[in-house]
Parts: C-alpha cells; sequence; structure tokens
C-alpha cells in the first residue's frame, strides 16, 4: 500500500465523486443485508408457518431490541394482513416489496459505479498527463540509461494497471466490506449462536486465501519489466527497418522478440492463475462454510426448535450474500499488489529528480548583447573527461566553427551551450553571466538548433515548421521556407504545405528533411544559431543547397558551427580545432592551413568529406 499512499493524492481534485460513491456504496450494502431478511416474512406466509400471535401494533424502543420489533413487527403485520385480505394478499404485497428493495440495491449500485468511473478515468488522465509532462522535462542524460520501450510502457499499461486496480482499492475499504458488516449485524440479530459458530470458519479461510498471493507483485513487476523491453525491440525495429532487411537481421530480430515476448508470456500465465485461484479458492472455502452451516443450522431448527425455517433460510441467503464480497475481496488485493508494483514504477519516473532546473531567482534574458564565453569548463559523461580544460569565446555576430574527428567533444558543446547537460567544472556564461543563473526557457529561446538527424514529426509541413513560433502567420511560414532553399519543393507538393510528411519525414529526402529544419529554426529568428554537423548526412547536391540555406540564415547571428566538412566552415570567422576535448588550433581557414599544423591535415585526409 506504501506506493497507493502516493497514487492517491491524484484522487483529490474528484473528492465529490468519491463521497458519492461511498454515500451509494453505503445504501448499496445496507439494501444488499435487508433484501435478504424480506424474504422471511414472504415464507412465512408461502409454507403457512406459525409466527407470533400480536395482537396489537408493538412499539420500538431502542437499537437493542431491534431484532426482537422486526420480528414482532413482522407477526403483527402478517396476522392482520392475512384476516383482513387473505394470504394471497399478503404474499403479493411480500413479492413487491421484495422486488423493490432488490430494485432499490441495484440502482445504488450502478450509481457508484457511475460515480467511480469518473474518479478512475480521471485519475488515469492525470497521471498519464504527469507522466508525459515529466518525460519531457526530464534532462536528456536519464533516457541515456533508459529503454524508450520501457518508458512508453510505463506511460500506457502501468497507469492502466493503476486505473484497474484503483477501482479495486475503492472496493476493498468502502463497499464489499460495507455489504460484510451489515450482513453479519443482520446475521446477529437473526442467531447469535449460529454467528458466532459461523466465525470459526472465516478466519482459517482467509488465511489460506492470502497465502496464495504473497509473491504477485514481485511476479507483476517483472511482466512489466519485460513488456518494456519488448515495446523497445519494436521501437528499434521500426526505426532501423532499412538496416535490418539490408543485412537480412530479420531472423535475428524475430527471435529476440519472440524471447522476451514467451517470457512475458510464461509470466503473464503465471501470475493469471494465481489472480484466477482467488476466486474459485474463496467460493470453495465459502461452501464449506455453508455446508457446515447447513449442518449446525438444521440442528438448531429440526432437533432444538430455537430458530424458524423461514429465517434459517434467510440465514442461509446472507451467509452466501457474504461470499460474493469476500470473493471480491480477495480478488481486489491481487489487484492492488499487481497495482502496487505498477505504481512503484511509475513513482519511479514521477519522483525521478531534475538536474536541469531553474534556480529560485533565475534571470529572464529576451536579447544578445556581447559574447558567449565558456570558461575553463570540464565535463564527463561517465568517469573520463569529454572536455578537459576547455575555452573559448564566441563574439556576437561571428560564426565560430568547431572541427575535429569524431569524439573530440564537439557536439559536447552544443549540448552545454543549450543546456541539455550542465558542467560539472567551469561555466558557460552569456553576456558575462552564467547560463545557470538564466530561467531555462530564456537559454533556449535565444538559440536555434539544427542537428545532424532531422527531427521531423508525423504532421504537415506548416506544423512542422512553425511549432517553433506557432502564432507564425502563412506568409511568415513561406519566407522562412524560401530562406532555407525549401520553397522551391514544399510549392510543388499536392497540398502545398498542408502537406504530411510522414513518420519522422519519411516521406522527403534527407536535403528536403534537412532544409524543413533550417526553416524551423529560421522562423523562429534566435539571435544565436547552433548547427550541429547539419550537413554530414547529405549527399553533395542537397549539401550544397543546405549550405545555401545555412548561410543566407547565419547573416547577422552569432552562430557556432559543428562540421566535418570543409564547405561548412571555410567562412567562419573563427575555426576552432579540437582533439580529445582540447583546443589544438583556432583561427581562420587560411590562417590555420598556413600553419601547416592538425587543421591542414584533416584538409588533406578530406575529414570534412
Amino acid at each position: 500500500m506504501s506506493y497507493y499512499k502516493k497514487i492517491f493524492r491524484f484522487a483529490k481534485p474528484y473528492k465529490k465523486h468519491i463521497y458519492l460513491n461511498i454515500f451509494f456504496n453505503v445504501l448499496y450494502a445496507l439494501f444488499s443485508a435487508l433484501s435478504f431478511v424480506a424474504l422471511i416474512p414472504m415464507i412465512t406466509v408461502l409454507f403457512k408457518e406459525e409466527t407470533k400471535k400480536i395482537p396489537i401494533k408493538p412499539v420500538y424502543e431502542d437499537i437493542f431490541s431491534l431484532g426482537s420489533y422486526l420480528e414482532n413487527y413482522m407477526g403483527y403485520y402478517i396476522r392482520t394482513a392475512s384476516d383482513e385480505h387473505g394470504q394471497q394478499y399478503t404474499l403479493s404485497i411480500m413479492i413487491i416489496f421484495i422486488i423493490s428493495l432488490f430494485l432499490l440495491k441495484n440502482l445504488f449500485n450502478y450509481w457508484a459505479m457511475y460515480f467511480i468511473t469518473f474518479l478512475r478515468n480521471g485519475v488515469l488522465r492525470d497521471i498519464r498527463d504527469l507522466m508525459y509532462k515529466k518525460t519531457v522535462e526530464l534532462p536528456l542524460s536519464y533516457f541515456s540509461e533508459k529503454r524508450k520501450g520501457d518508458v512508453i510502457s510505463r506511460i500506457s499499461s502501468d497507469v492502466v494497471e493503476i486505473q484497474h486496480s484503483f477501482l479495486s482499492i475503492m472496493e476493498l475499504i468502502v463497499r464489499e466490506p460495507l455489504t460484510i458488516l451489515f450482513t453479519i449485524i443482520t446475521m446477529f440479530v437473526i442467531s447469535i449462536k449460529l454467528t458466532l459458530f459461523v466465525f470459526i470458519f472465516i478466519p482459517v479461510s482467509g488465511y489460506i486465501i492470502s497465502i496464495i498471493g504473497k509473491s504477485l507483485k514481485k511476479k507483476s513487476t517483472k511482466a512489466q519489466e519485460e513488456q518494456g523491453f519488448f515495446l523497445s525491440i519494436i521501437d528499434e525495429t521500426l526505426s532501423g527497418l532499412k538496416v535490418i532487411k539490408s543485412f537480412n537481421a530479420e531472423k535475428y530480430f524475430n527471435d529476440k522478440f519472440q524471447n522476451s515476448t514467451q517470457k512475458f508470456y510464461i509470466m503473464s500465465n503465471s501470475i493469471l492463475n494465481r489472480q484466477n485461484l482467488a476466486s474459485p479458492a474463496s467460493e470453495f472455502l465459502g461452501i464449506v462454510v455453508i455446508a457446515v452451516l447447513l449442518w449446525f443450522g438444521g440442528h438448531m431448527v429440526l432437533i432444538e426448535g430455537t430458530l424458524t425455517g423461514a429465517k434459517f433460510i434467510a440465514y442461509m441467503g446472507l451467509a452466501y450474500n457474504i461470499l460474493t464480497p469476500a470473493k471480491a475481496i480477495s480478488k481486489a488485493s491481487y489487484g492492488v499488489k499487481k497495482g502496487n508494483a505498477a505504481a512503484e514504477r511509475i513513482m519511479e519516473i514521477l519522483e525521478q529528480e531534475n538536474t536541469i532546473t531553474d534556480k529560485p531567482n533565475a534571470i529572464e534574458k529576451h536579447a544578445f548583447e556581447n559574447n558567449i564565453t565558456i570558461e575553463k569548463i570540464n565535463f564527463r559523461y561517465d568517469k573520463e573527461n569529454v572536455l578537459k580544460d576547455f575555452s573559448l569565446t564566441v563574439p556576437k555576430g561571428q560564426t565560430v566553427a568547431l572541427v575535429g574527428q569524431s569524439g573530440s567533444g564537439k557536439s559536447t558543446i552544443a549540448n552545454l551551450l543549450t543546456r541539455f547537460y550542465d558542467v560539472q567544472e567551469g561555466a558557460i556564461k552569456i553576456d558575462g553571466i552564467d547560463v545557470r543563473d538564466y530561467k531555462l526557457e530564456s537559454v533556449r529561446g535565444l538559440m536555434g538548433l539544427v542537428t545532424q538527424d532531422s527531427i521531423l514529426f508525423n504532421d504537415s509541413i506548416r506544423n512542422n515548421v512553425s511549432f517553433s513560433k506557432q502564432d507564425a502567420t502563412e506568409e511568415e511560414i513561406i519566407d522562412a521556407l524560401k530562406v532555407a532553399n525549401a520553397y522551391e519543393f514544399v510549392k510543388d507538393l499536392p497540398e502545398g504545405i498542408e502537406t504530411n510528411i510522414g513518420d519522422s519525414g519519411n516521406k522527403l529526402s534527407g536535403g528536403q528533411k534537412q532544409r524543413l529544419s533550417i526553416a524551423r529554426a529560421v522562423l523562429k529568428n534566435p539571435p544565436i544559431m547552433i548547427l550541429d554537423e547539419a550537413t554530414s548526412a547529405l549527399d553533395t547536391e542537397s549539401e550544397k543547397l543546405v549550405q545555401q540555406a545555412l548561410e543566407n540564415m547565419m547573416q547577422n547571428r552569432t552562430s557556432v558551427v559543428i562540421a566535418h566538412r570543409l564547405s561548412t566552415v571555410q567562412k567562419a570567422d573563427k575555426i576552432v580545432v579540437m582533439q580529445k576535448g582540447q583546443i589544438v588550433e583556432q583561427g581562420t581557414h587560411d590562417e590555420l592551413l598556413a600553419k601547416n599544423g592538425t587543421y591542414k591535415k584533416l584538409v588533406m585526409m578530406q575529414s570534412f568529406e
């Protein structure tokens, strides 16, 4: 229950629905017990059993005499009604009364379930919304250690598990225990001796049922983890289908997926079989109690004569009435154990600390005025430093290019400038103030990012370009497309800027996708532009178009260009050559060639192409 206490905070906005559910559950439980008691006078009339001859209407005194008052009133009513209207009339009245009780009982049941529906679906929506919000807010470092499929599984399947088990909790706390309580009180009113006898067997039944579900939570956790694993395989398969097919690796991935689903199949069977055992086990144990009850109660009716046949039949109905909620409680307890495992996985994400956050008095910044300075930073992803004592100044209006072999730390600079990660030592400053002192939204608002991988979404061209500026007009979008050399192909599409580009933009070529990414950055119109190997994945023709688009975009802007290809950096105001996280050379293209050092070797080896 520990994680459910945390989940229950999501129920606070639905207090009204909880109270109404409890109210109607109380009425349901009460009428559930009364509906069986109402059978006593009907059976008395039907089988012409003798009732107490009560000549005058009994008077209610107090709660302790309720049992005798009801019995006396029943005797008075049956005698009076039978004498005045006959037994057929009395029986008809009893039947109408019983139908009314059962109708009310089922109406209260419906209303209780009606109001809990809003609670369950509301909690489902709120948790899912909060999990998505948290997922978007968490730093990239968190997802470098997590499988995407596992996160998807938590947001989808685990939250649904919470929804189902949430109803189980409400039944466990309110409805079924109240049904049992009212039923037991009624049983005590009918016969204290018989009820005490029944109670000897109930704890034994409860103990046997509890043994069955001890390991359910552990098994559920493993099953949910396995589900996350095969969802990850699906995600990887769809993302890398071309590679899988080109290497004839279909069998490898099929085997990998089927091994995972086989494990999930075995674990799910084990969990469901334990869960399914709860209902028949509790029913069988209940029938054993009923059988013992028949023997002992029969003795009281036939031998001792301390109980009437009508009361005993109603008592048997009440005893069986305990079985349904008892089964529901045992089943709900399994749901709680299974749901608790899901709640644990959900809370792991919701309670995950976000290390990239605003300081309490973070500064808002709307304009870039002087320069970006990187001061003696050290940064590591794991143990070894990726950047070592790295310092650099990027004056406003200049283009600074970072070049070097793979693994030299170029893309890490882009990650740190945009605060996808924070430096461990040193500082990155914009206009003399540490980026960590600014509001995160302000820092990223000053920057436009174009990456090597053109990250586009399954939507129209308009929505892909304009989500950097959601109130952009059609003219502004078209102007951005023109700057990015993208309008020439967009205007020829069947629906123009309203054309859907498919999943990850797969209806477009690599060069077209990259130009849309550039158009998105152009529309944002940021003072600082970061280009992270924006042309390295393109063919020569596409590269020329994209390079021209980049040059159009970088005019009158401060740009940090991370590149392999010489064509991207030749016109840069400053080229910084990096090696193993350190600067080994810096200067203009001509100055570095004249030095005849590392940069010239890179050029000669055509590392940029």
